[in-house]
């Protein structure tokens, strides 16, 4: 049997010849060929039909295909250790064929619950071509929710949602109608119509004599609910005391449409529940139980003064080992979940003061830390827990968990931990490793021994990547942690400043050009407003013009009306009376006309108009005496 060291090279082998970043899927498939680089390269990578030929120019040798429920073979010997992903291996007798991976979902729909196996190669939308089958529901009208990583599409592959072998999902049909009878009406058709309903929680903090009115979907979940009141309390999740949930209300992932809440109100009340180092004292202080130590106990704790290991230590190290709670889940899907987990049993191992350990994937962690700007970038601090180390529970309580070191660290650093004691850990964080520091510093870790743990990587990050400046292991000091702390502190400070110049400088190059493309703005708009201050002054212009021709128009055609009018001029000789008027323009010319003494005055007004003079705009007065006639 491979020696767990041999395991992670050929896991962190197997991944790099695959390409598969699923750890799970990676373990399970070098577990079906026990541990046989070469058959399991072969069974997802075929070569040649599924015969990989020897490295040394031999005929291809082949064999009957794996066969999981028979019995297994001998374990090949340990390949030699090499720093390369490929080394040489000998022809494999195996043709190995990749196993599907089936996957079971419970999928409830109202009142009925549906049963569907598929290999994880399928897509959601043949999950609901089956259910379509199934519950005479179109596809179309669909809605399959219970997804932990979200809403999916439907060509979505299950294989890339890392599924577990069981999962539980449920049908909405918001678009169909609800049962016409409430007799008919399942409870999961009111659990889906409580979904969408709102809950008012009235939550008192017993401490402060606080109420608080939060309003929550049907769809948030009572973490949900505690992560809003640890913002609003700054009473930690794991420390809360609730009074008031429903007995219904038994898992912290579930749903308040589920929970049994009151609707639409439901009072609760929070509290801090006691520290666990008092709840440890009060169970230390009521126990009676004496223990009896064998002669072989004693040399065991002999042996450990020997080598400068005392009975507080000792006890320490028994105790961590026989503790139930891991301090993170192995094979976690959720990098946040596992470190909630993680800083919980922390806490209760030892104590409230320690390290404030970022929630998130390592990832976000880098965004946190590193891609904001210089001024409020932070150095990251990466700690590596292994239980089965005899350091780790000396470094954690009187070193880790020292005031000064805790201060430190939460004013300069943001802090993130992962759990090494279990295999797949151990290999999730060594993919991780190799991904974003290089295969140097994942290397290294790797061959880090057990005794070596726990390991503290202190880690600054780069425009082009991230380094590790240092790498501390379990068997120091105080003092030299923080020393150690404290120069790449030091470095770190150096290039922040660097840092923080460049980028001011570039921020006071980005104002400049701002104010640049400012003032060319102004000088567009300025133009601008006088171009259309000239077009309207154009148009101004234009338009009084056609008003004046218009009107110009109009006083010619009255003034050639008039004209056509008038009566015909009398000659001298005219039997009647003629009388001969002689009129004055402003301009000083004259008009002569002979009008009969029968004429009205008003033909003399409108021949008056019929020269361009219009009664309304022009008086005509007698000279003498001067006056008005009209």
């Amino acid at each position: 049997m491979a020696s767990n060291m041999d395991r992670e090279m050929i896991l962190a082998d197997f991944q790099a010849c695959t390409g598969i970043e699923n750890i799970d899927e990676a373990i399970t498939l070098l577990e079906q060929n026990n541990w046989d680089l070469v058959a399991a390269i072969n069974g997802v990578i075929p070569q040649e039909n599924g015969i990989l030929r020897s490295d040394y120019g031999g005929e291809p040798i082949s064999g009957p295909a794996f066969d999981p429920a028979s019995h297994p073979a001998p374990a090949p010997a340990p390949a030699p250790s090499s720093s390369s992903a490929f080394r040489p291996v000998m022809p494999s007798r195996q043709i190995v064929e990749r196993q599907p991976r089936m996957l079971d979902f419970r999928v409830e729909y109202r009142d009925r619950n549906v049963d569907v196996v598929l290999e994880d190669s399928c897509t959601v939308g043949e999950i609901k071509q089956i259910l379509e089958n199934e519950l005479q529901i179109p596809v179309s009208k669909m809605l399959l929710k219970g997804w932990k990583t979200g809403d999916v599409e439907d060509s979505t592959v299950l294989k890339s949602l890392h599924l577990p072998k069981n999962n539980s999902l449920y049908v909405l049909t918001p678009d169909l109608p609800p049962p016409s009878s409430s007799s008919h009406a399942g409870p999961f058709s009111a659990l889906q119509e409580s979904l969408n309903q709102n809950f008012m929680l009235i939550i008192t903090h017993r401490e402060v004599q606080r109420e608080y009115n939060l309003n929550f979907s049907g769809s948030s979940t009572i973490q949900e609910v505690k992560r809003n009141v640890y913002d609003l309390t700054s009473i930690p999740v794991r420390h809360q005391l609730w009074e008031g949930w429903p007995t219904s209300a038994t898992d912290d992932s579930m749903c308040l449409a589920e929970s049994g809440l009151s609707y639409p109100c439901h009072r609760l009340t929070v509290g801090r529940r006691s520290s666990p180092a008092q709840t440890r004292e009060q169970s230390e202080e009521q126990s009676t139980d004496v223990h009896m130590v064998s002669d072989s106990d004693g040399d065991d704790f002999e042996d450990a003064s020997e080598f400068g290991v005392d009975d507080g230590e000792v006890f320490g190290m028994a105790s961590s080992a026989l503790r139930k709670s891991p301090m993170m889940p192995e094979n976690a899907e959720n990098e946040g979940d596992a470190l909630l987990q993680f800083t919980a049993e922390f806490s209760s191992r030892y104590g409230d003061c320690h390290p404030v350990f970022f929630i998130g994937s390592l990832e976000a962690t880098f965004q946190e830390a590193f891609y904001v700007k210089a001024r409020d970038r932070k150095l990251l601090a990466v700690y590596l827990h292994h239980d089965e180390s005899v350091l780790t529970n000396v470094f954690c309580s009187q070193m880790l968990c020292a005031e000064s070191i805790v201060s430190y660290l939460s004013q300069n650093f943001i802090t993130w931990a992962w759990d090494l004691t279990k295999d797949a850990n151990r290999a999730r964080f060594l993919t991780m490793c190799n991904r974003h520091f290089g295969s140097v510093v994942a290397q290294t870790i790797r061959t880090q021994k057990t005794d070596q743990f726990p390991l503290f990587l202190i880690i600054m990050g780069k425009r082009s990547s991230n380094e590790v400046l240092n790498v501390i292991q379990g068997n120091t000091t105080v003092d030299e942690l923080m020393m150690r702390l404290m120069a790449a502190m030091e470095i770190f400070t150096a290039q922040q400043q660097e840092d923080i110049k460049d980028e001011d400088e570039r921020e006071a190059r980005e104002n400049v050009k701002r104010e640049q493309d400012e003032a060319y703005r102004l000088s567009l708009e300025a133009d601008r407003a006088k171009r259309e201050a000239h077009e309207r002054e154009m148009a101004e212009q234009f338009r009084l013009e056609q008003i004046r021709k218009e009107q110009e128009e109009e006083r010619e055609a009255i003034r050639l009306s008039l004209e056509q009018a008038l009566p015909p001029e009398p000659k001298e000789e005219n039997a009647e009376p003629v009388s001969k008027l002689r009129i004055r323009t402003p301009s000083g010319e004259f008009l002569e006309r002979r009008f009969l003494a029968s004429n009205k005055l008003q033909i003399v007004f409108d021949f008056v108009a019929s020269k361009g003079f219009p009664w309304d705009e022009f008086k005509l007065l007698s000279t003498f005496p001067r006056r008005d006639p009209i």
